[in-house]
């Protein structure tokens, strides 16, 4: 038998005091796939509730369209017309503007500055509720600017009544968006789906006492939906008073929240562009339609499919929205690591569930759009593009995921710059070329979608590949104030267990080889799309130079 001696210049007794096979690999792999799961359920306990409020909130518009189609179809008509009008020029916009205190929330939570979180709502309101005012002018004029843009007089004049009506209403959405970015910003969820069953609920009783009852007609439809809201405002502010979540975060009212507004609006101008670019992009899709073959038929299936896709945004949305909370949550608390795991978590499920939403695309393909109308031509429409809507899931559901943790990271700027080159350059170009001059019509518009939405979440992978989380944990303290002292003493440690990853100065560094293959590259869409990208990247490297 063959013997080695091999002597330890530590161990003289040449003792074996370290196993032979180190088992530190798959514990590593163990651990890392415990906080994977982990994860998981985390992000998923901030998501569920909030998938429940989407669709609640949802069957609260779908009942105020009931009620306008027993008012008969100028009534629809108008209702219809003024709330795309609103969503383009209100609602979209005070979204928009909400969501840049979601950064600053997220992360002043997960670094312990709650009473930064208390000053942050106090601004967005005032913000949201400053912004209200032009909105409320513009509405004012709605019927002129309906005229002047060609619209029936008759159809103009019932939507210029139900947006007089729903004015109230964008008072209403300057507190709601707040509190509930507020509340979820803190994991807070389950709460605000409670608070929304309630005052759906009462939907129903409130649109038949003042549509039937007090003959209100299209402007007690509109009065409803305020009523509906206010109820919504109230009952969370009530909870928040009594559950005594407040007493850390609000300090009652304070003139600091007239100082330093520059850095929510530095969030809040590009959270907002990026928003209504892709609000917009459906209105627009609306108005091509009146161009195509047949239009009646054409604008009828493309309603249908527009609340489909409603429907189906509420999950990769509401998945979007617990991602950015983590990400935000784990930065400020100077957690890069765990910030980098939720998003590789949340990436992951967004997978899963653009999967799940090509599944019921395919699914109710023949059968979704009776459920609306009787009319075969536009059923026919309707099942030839939802396996296309199934599809554009695929690459929604990860780029809106990645538009959460660009928002967690507090880099809104970027998704705006993503959404206007690929739903604008790319999308829109596609669309118009296939639907007008490649004879795909219809469904060339939708086609325009999906390369939108797959050059968006393509785009958005590699921008998230480049992140250094590191630097991103760095730059939650400047947004929270850590770096000027200004952390709570109970700040919990500062957890180093990411391996820092460098950004590449220039990305032609990264893409030398490819872009080296041939004169043809040149030419190609898909260089395009990584010159797009470079741009992107290298913007996204210089304004964090320059803040840092």
């Amino acid at each position: 038998m063959c013997e080695c001696n091999l002597k330890d210049p530590e161990n003289p007794k040449n003792l074996l005091t370290k196993p032979l096979i180190s088992k530190q690999k798959p514990e590593q792999n163990k651990t890392y796939l415990s906080d994977a799961l982990k994860e998981v359920i985390s992000i998923n306990k901030i998501a569920l509730p909030m998938i429940l409020t989407g669709l609640l909130l949802y069957c609260r518009s779908m009942i105020s369209m009931l009620f306008l189609g027993h008012l008969g179809e100028l009534a629809l008509a108008g209702g219809s017309l003024a709330l795309c009008f609103a969503n383009i020029t209100g609602y979209s916009i005070l979204s928009g503007l909400a969501i840049g205190m979601e950064p600053i929330c997220g992360q002043a939570f997960g670094a312990k500055r709650f009473t930064l979180l208390g000053l942050c709502l106090q601004r967005t309101i005032l913000l949201l509720l400053f912004t209200s005012f032009p909105i409320t002018l513009l509405w004012l004029y709605m019927k002129q600017i309906l005229l002047f843009c060609g619209q029936d007089e008759a159809i103009a004049i019932q939507a210029q009544s139900y947006l007089l009506y729903s004015i109230p209403d964008l008072i209403a959405q300057s507190l709601l968006h707040p509190l509930r970015i507020y509340l979820r910003s803190q994991s807070i969820t389950l709460p605000l789906t409670l608070c929304a069953t309630f005052s759906i609920l009462l939907h129903v009783p409130i649109n038949y006492f003042l549509v039937f009852h007090l003959n209100l007609g299209l402007k007690g439809v509109a009065l409803s939906g305020v009523w509906t809201n206010f109820n919504l405002v109230a009952s969370l502010i009530l909870y928040i008073i009594f559950s005594g979540i407040h007493k850390k975060t609000w300090g009652g009212f304070s003139y600091e929240c007239f100082t330093q507004l520059k850095s929510l609006l530095n969030l809040a101008i590009p959270s907002c562009i990026s928003v209504c670019l892709e609000w917009w992009w459906y209105e627009i899709m609306i108005f091509l339609c009146g161009y195509l073959t047949n239009p009646t038929a054409t604008v009828a299936s493309m309603g249908i499919l527009i609340q489909t896709t409603s429907l189906l945004y509420i999950f990769p949305s509401s998945l979007s929205f617990s991602v950015s909370t983590r990400v935000g949550n784990k930065l400020g608390a100077q957690k890069p690591s765990k910030a980098r795991l939720s998003a590789i978590v949340g990436l992951s499920c967004s997978f899963i569930s653009g999967l799940s939403a090509l599944v019921f695309s395919l699914m109710v393909r023949n059968i979704w759009a009776s459920m609306f109308t009787r009319d075969k031509e536009i059923i026919t429409l309707t099942s030839l593009v939802l396996p296309i809507i199934g599809l554009c899931e695929l690459g929604n559901c990860p780029q809106t995921t990645g538009c959460g943790v660009l928002r967690g990271t507090a880099r809104p700027k970027i998704g705006a710059n993503i959404n206007l080159g690929c739903f604008y350059l790319v999308g829109m170009s596609v669309s118009i070329w296939l639907a007008f001059f490649a004879g795909f019509d219809f469904q060339g518009l939708w086609l325009g979608l999906l390369a939108a939405q797959g050059s968006c979440a393509v785009t958005m992978m590699i921008v998230l590949s480049h992140t250094d989380w590191e630097i991103e944990a760095e730059r939650a303290k400047k947004l929270t104030g850590i770096s000027d002292g200004c952390g709570d003493e109970n700040q919990e440690e500062v957890v180093d267990d990411e391996k820092k990853t460098t950004i590449p100065e220039s990305m032609e560094d990264s893409f030398a080889p490819l872009l080296s293959l041939d004169l043809y590259w040149n030419e190609t869409i898909i260089y395009q799309i990584f010159i797009f990208v470079d741009v992107i990247i290298a913007w996204d490297v210089d304004e964090r130079n320059k803040s840092s």
